[in-house]
């Protein structure tokens, strides 16, 4: 009977080696999306840099997102890429890394935006599966939405449309072919004019939640004409 002893310590080792999943990190200046068809939650003031992944084919939509000085005043322009969609085949209990393509950092934030590129390595320096596919699934400025009345893209949602499909199947064009969008929360908020009063205390805290969300996700441009047409409703 003593002999079981170790054959069942080896055997619980075992299975908690197989239970060990695979790490996915980006820069700061990166965002997840969503991962295999659900969203990974974010905020403004918790960076999730790394994602556990088991082995087998994942999706996982990206964007850049940084803070960027201006070249012409002392402010930070807010620069944001589309979604793109990582393929990514993960056989093991690896430390896998993104960054840039031509460097550790983005040295041309605009240009960069336009279509992100970038490389996935391994921590064993082995060849690493995976695609990259752009897509043109893009949000509106606040302003953009606020004066046309448009019902806002809610790009999370899309995103995880676009990593939804089947595992294994490789991404020939990220862009959803049936977008899903959520009615905008852009319009729930702002949509008190100078006829209209908020109802409930309640109603004017999700109001000022929202302006201040999207305030501080605005670049500067869009602040100064935010700051126009405010005055304007005085």
């Amino acid at each position: 009977m003593k002999p079981l002893l170790p054959i069942t310590a080896i055997l619980a080792l075992c299975g908690s080696s197989a239970a060990f999943a695979a790490n996915l990190n980006i820069p700061m200046s990166f965002e997840y999306i969503a991962l295999d068809g659900q969203e990974v939650e974010t905020s403004l003031f918790n960076h999730k840099s790394e994602l556990e992944l088991s082995n087998g084919t994942h999706k996982i939509a990206v964007r850049y997102n940084d803070l960027v000085e201006d070249d012409f005043s002392d402010s930070e322009t807010n620069i944001k890429s589309s979604p793109f969609i990582i393929t990514l085949k993960v056989d093991g209990d690896y430390e896998y890394h993104m960054k840039p393509a031509d460097g550790d950092f983005v040295k041309h934030p605009t240009k960069f935006a336009k279509a992100p590129q970038v490389v996935i390595t391994r921590q064993d320096n082995k060849v690493v599966d995976y695609q990259v596919a752009q897509t043109n699934i893009a949000e509106e400025s606040f302003v953009s939405r606020l004066f046309s009345g448009n019902t806002a893209t809610d790009v999370d949602v899309e995103a995880a449309v676009a990593t939804g499909a089947v595992a294994g199947v490789a991404a020939t064009s990220a862009v959803p072919t049936a977008p899903v969008s959520k009615p905008s929360p852009i319009v729930a908020a702002t949509a008190v004019t100078a006829t209209q009063t908020v109802t409930t205390a309640d109603d004017a805290a999700k109001a000022e939640q929202m302006l201040q969300y999207w305030w501080l996700h605005a670049d500067e441009k869009t602040r100064k004409e935010f700051m126009g047409w405010a005055i304007k409703q005085l």
